[in-house]
């Protein structure tokens, strides 16, 4: 049986890596992105490691919700078409930004780390469930043990900080992530998330540099933050993308769900605010608000 995966964000650095991981695992691999340049650039590269179906490239822009139904009508429709099984979905698009951006109308982060892969994933569901057994694989980070744990509204009160803002729309789709684990039990779809630890990328060698995106309680310590961060973010991202290829293809996971797979590549306890039943009902409320799977 042909196995297939779509990988958002899989033109450039760990969502590259972890495309050329499943290529090699025997999958014909879908990457998205923004940039058709790089997209083609990504496919060369995949392609030229003489996998066993080609690679191909979708354009989406994630920061728009109206692209994301676009990606997932077409997505689809190619599979119903094609009679191929959606097997694998990887949400590997993640973002932070220094000052605080709308998307939408909604803010930034939220949307891109948390709203964006929910619909996605939401919209999909009936492909990949008639492609059971099959797998989500949700990219979390270790930024949500910083993050505001309320969920009543988008954005919590407060000054904009581009580092708990990224960790808490990461805590939002961790909490997602298990609770549509829960809901799926029984159904042959395995819901995992993977913590890429740390990875030299744009991301780290960019936006982190600057102690702005902390709380100025924080600030005083950041750079020592910031070393033990460099530290472990000194690896490449092929190593990164470790745990999302081995939450999408190791034959020890199979049949199981609502697992975190850790920067090792073991299974590891997800964080505890993830599991409160209470936050995950404000996400989903949150979700089913800002991101509805049916538009007017």
């Amino acid at each position: 049986m042909t196995k297939t995966a779509v990988v958002t964000a899989g033109t450039a650095g760990i969502g590259l890596e972890t495309a050329l991981g499943l290529a090699g695992a025997g999958f014909r691999v879908t990457v998205v992105g923004r940039d058709a340049d790089r997209g083609a650039r990504a496919i060369d590269r995949i392609n030229g490691t003489d996998p066993a179906r080609p690679a191909r490239f979708l354009p989406a822009d994630l920061g728009s919700l109206d692209q994301v139904r676009s990606l997932a009508d077409r997505i689809t429709a190619e599979h119903a078409a094609s009679g191929e099984p959606l097997t694998v979905l990887v949400n590997n698009v993640g973002a932070m930004f220094p000052q605080r951006r709308t998307l939408d109308g909604i803010e930034a982060s939220f949307l891109v780390n948390h709203l964006s892969p929910y619909l996605l994933t939401e919209l999909l569901l009936p492909t990949l469930t008639g492609a059971a057994p099959s797998r989500i694989v949700n990219v979390t980070s270790g930024a949500v043990g910083l993050a505001k744990r309320s969920f009543d509204a988008v954005e919590p009160t407060g000054g904009y900080y581009g580092f708990h803002w990224y960790g808490r729309a990461k805590l939002a789709n961790l909490a997602y992530t298990l609770d549509l684990a829960a809901r799926l039990q029984g159904t042959a779809v395995s819901v995992l998330a993977a913590d890429p630890g740390g990875a030299a990328t744009d991301m780290t060698n960019g936006t982190m540099t600057d102690r702005k995106i902390v709380s100025p309680a924080l600030r005083l310590l950041w750079p020592l933050v910031r070393r033990k961060f460099e530290r472990s973010a000194s690896g490449p991202a092929s190593l990164a993308a470790r745990p999302s290829i081995v939450a999408a293809t190791d034959g020890a996971l199979a049949g199981r769900t609502g697992i975190v797979i850790g920067a090792r590549t073991h299974p590891v306890a997800p964080l505890r605010a993830a599991t409160d039943p209470r936050v995950a009902q404000d996400v989903r409320r949150l979700s089913e608000r800002h991101a509805p799977l049916t538009t007017a």
